[in-house]
């Protein structure tokens, strides 16, 4: 069976605001994302994960290479795809309850069964209670929670997440970290992760993919033989295999980032 996401041969330039000079963003970018997998994606600042991931959204056009999501190329966005950014993209005139369902009122999804998956994803990411509030009554950690649910309720095949949790505190980001582990065993959603935080990657992922510096190309993939269910940062500091994974990884990102400075 096809994966999900498969990218070949994808490199991408574009011109430097500053200079007019093409920059090289992407370099011959081969990846592909199994149904159900969850994969990170690490590297040093400036190596075009953001660039990969507006690429993957249907937001940024490319022309070198191919995309596709389940067979079907990527030539903008769409429902297929999810996205979750750092910024809380929830809508401030919407409340908790009607920007999770916002995308079920695009497709035009009946009344009653729009009411009940909202009523589902609010249950599943802890918002009960807060139906009727709007962002600006929420903390940080849950408008993040909302923006997850408002992605998981239009049923995307694939779930993008750009540094969804960098903007909140340390103890809120642990939260939130176990809480996406469990909400990936309960949906079974296919997601693709970026982050620059290398025990992120390797606490969230089956298997982390490490950028170069740029132009950004896929150097190496980390398996992280974890079951989800045994995923908890009560467990995980005493756990070889996270200790493993976490240093591969940040020694290829500080190798890259050594090379860089050098």
């Amino acid at each position: 069976m096809p994966a999900k996401l498969i990218v070949q041969g994808l490199s991408h330039h574009y011109p430097d605001e500053y200079t007019g000079e093409s920059v090289h963003a992407l370099d011959d970018i081969n990846l592909e994302v199994e149904d159900g997998e969850f994969v990170s994606v690490v590297g040093p600042s400036g190596c075009g994960k953001s660039t990969l991931l507006n690429i993957l959204a249907g937001l940024l056009p490319y022309r070198e290479g191919s995309v596709t999501v389940d067979g079907n190329v990527i030539d903008g966005p769409g429902h297929d795809r999810g996205v979750v950014f750092q910024e809380h993209a929830i809508l401030p005139w919407r409340t908790v309850a009607r920007n999770i369902g916002h995308g079920l009122e695009l497709q035009k999804v009946p009344k009653g069964e729009r009411n009940r998956k909202v009523k589902e994803f609010i249950d599943l990411v802890g918002l009960e209670g807060f139906e009727d509030r709007y962002p600006h009554e929420l903390s940080g950690g849950m408008k993040q929670r909302c923006a997850v649910a408002r992605t998981l309720c239009a049923d995307p095949v694939v779930m993008l997440m750009d540094e969804p949790f960098a903007a909140v505190d340390a103890q809120t980001r642990i939260t939130l970290q176990e809480e996406l582990i469990r909400i990936s065993i309960a949906t079974k959603k296919t997601i693709l992760f970026i982050t620059h935080a290398v025990d992120e990657a390797a606490f969230l992922a089956d298997r982390c993919m490490v950028f170069s510096r740029r132009p950004g190309r896929l150097i190496a993939t980390v398996d992280i033989n974890i079951p989800r269910q045994d995923r908890n940062w009560n467990e995980m500091s005493s756990n070889s295999e996270f200790t493993r994974a976490r240093d591969q990884i940040l020694k290829l990102v500080r190798g890259e980032v050594s090379a860089d400075e050098a």
